[in-house]
């Protein structure tokens, strides 16, 4: 492991340990599919591939996440989001 990628796996074990369990709630992805979360995935792909060899996946992850959400928007679930570059929506339910 290069070390730039094990910078990144230290910052998402650093993610998963103090930040993941303060913020309320899960990912998306993890929430609609089962499996691993998206920060686990996304170590994985790092670990396995490297920094650049695991952008592309990574990317494809937060859209299906981020599809996750809006998936789980449209049948009530409430509260669930997921970290990285791409927002999602986490206040989900009815509207008043």
């Amino acid at each position: 492991m290069s070390a730039v990628s094990r910078w990144v796996d230290t910052a998402i074990g650093w993610y998963q340990l103090r930040l993941s369990p303060r913020k309320g709630w899960g990912c998306a992805h993890r929430v609609a599919h089962g499996g691993a979360s998206c920060s686990a995935a996304v170590r994985e792909l790092v670990a396995r591939r490297g920094v650049v060899r695991a952008a592309r996946p990574t990317v494809l992850r937060f859209l299906a996440c981020y599809q996750a959400a809006q998936l789980l928007a449209t049948s009530g679930v409430s509260g669930v989001c997921c970290c990285g570059g791409i927002p999602i929506p986490f206040r989900f339910g009815s509207r008043s």
